[in-house]
């Protein structure tokens, strides 16, 4: 593919020599204030939640273990996000929503989980059930699979109603469900490192073990099993109304779960863990990340057909088309564009494609009524506005 000659006598972001046929005026945009209300509200909620979960770790870790599991649960951490960031590079999601995920994960989903974990005790006291092997079973292999996947897939489908007009279709179900997981995994990890510590009074056999277990050999575990109710939702954003979603949450609920509970049991009944790990749940991942990749190709088929459709009406060219539809013409323009301090600007205008892409979408699959017209009128006007910018680009030559 030829280099991209932008600021040659005008030309566009493109190796043909002509100007883009300037597309119909832009119609105002009007921007509603209920989902800014709802997500300073979710903040709000979230924060007290936060706050409640770290007294609560604080209580019962004490600071100084507290400080030192930080530390170890912030590698899984980071990994796993590299990796979410990697699956929500092509269309990214709005911070401000991926961070409300993260910290539903890490606070609401954990403090429903022991909200219902201290109910559940409470009455079995009452009852005079002794704790024992079975029902320490039926809590591992029945409770936490059904309560955790519940309250981890609650919050996507919170998400999915708040931010219908990005929620896109199953790759952003997978980054949410995933991010919230993390959140999940992050909070539990902390927890679950801070008793190897006391147990070992310092750093000993449990927390080695604990630590290969979570951080090492099973650091997406949970990702894999909210991003099944997550891939629902990413299905339902396409297919349904908002209410019609439950459904397709239920049914994600349905694999996560069971996926969980399968996770959970193998320490009962796996004679071999690592054998069982390493038949098992390895070729699981390796299925998870294959589907990822044909999700992410998807996004890129779907990207050059509907910027092929702006094309046809003169707001691109073929070749733009061409270098906004696939990773490697991305790469060449941005580092092209780079070469003249207008990595931003270009980057900037990959976004506002990619977004303009999906947003089509959403008008041809019946799902205009929650303002794609509005967002396609003013991703329009931010697309010429980018393109005036790199037009500015001084020639190479």
């Amino acid at each position: 593919m030829s280099e991209p000659t932008y600021g040659r006598r005008g030309v566009t972001p493109s190796d043909d020599p002509v100007a883009v046929v300037p597309g119909p005026a832009p119609l105002p945009v009007r921007r509603g204030a209920g989902t800014i209300v709802l997500a300073i509200l979710g903040f709000l909620v979230l924060s007290v939640l936060v706050v409640a979960v770290a007294a609560y770790l604080v209580r019962v870790l004490g600071p100084g273990t507290l400080a030192i599991s930080l530390v170890l649960a912030s590698i899984p951490l980071v990994i796993v996000l590299l990796g979410i960031r990697w699956i929500d590079r092509w269309e990214p999601e709005p911070r401000g929503a991926l961070l409300f995920a993260f910290l539903w994960g890490a606070a609401a989903s954990i403090a429903i989980a022991l909200v219902f974990s201290g109910i559940t005790q409470y009455y079995e006291a009452a009852a005079g059930i002794q704790k024992s092997a079975g029902s320490e079973f039926f809590a591992a292999v029945f409770q936490a699979p059904v309560v955790e996947e519940f309250a981890k897939g609650l919050g996507i489908l919170l998400v999915f109603w708040a931010m219908r007009r990005t929620f896109d279709g199953p790759v952003d179900g997978v980054v949410y469900g995933a991010t919230i997981a993390i959140g999940f995994a992050f909070t539990e990890n902390l927890q679950y490192f801070g008793l190897a510590i006391i147990e070992d009074r310092g750093f000993g056999s449990d927390i080695v073990q604990t630590f290969l277990l979570r951080a090492i050999l099973s650091p997406f575990a949970h990702v894999m099993f909210t991003a099944c109710t997550g891939l629902a939702l990413g299905l339902a954003a396409r297919r349904t109304s908002g209410l019609g979603a439950i459904g397709y949450f239920i049914a994600g609920l349905i694999p996560a779960i069971l996926l969980h509970a399968f996770w959970n049991s193998a320490g009962y009944w796996a004679t071999d863990w690592f054998r069982y790990y390493f038949l098992v749940q390895v070729p699981l991942f390796t299925l998870a990340i294959v589907g990822v990749v044909r999700l992410r190709r998807h996004e890129q088929h779907l990207t050059r057909e509907r910027l092929a459709e702006y094309a046809a009406v003169g707001w691109f060219t073929p070749t733009e088309v061409s270098l906004l539809s696939t990773a490697a013409g991305r790469r060449q323009a941005i580092a092209w564009a780079s070469r003249f301090g207008l990595k931003p600007q270009y980057a900037q205008f990959v976004r506002t494609a990619t977004r303009l892409a999906f947003t089509r979408q959403r008008v041809i699959s019946g799902r205009g009524s929650i303002g794609a017209q509005l967002d396609e009128s003013d991703l329009l006007a931010e697309l010429s506005a980018a393109r005036r910018a790199l037009a500015a680009l001084p020639s190479p030559a």
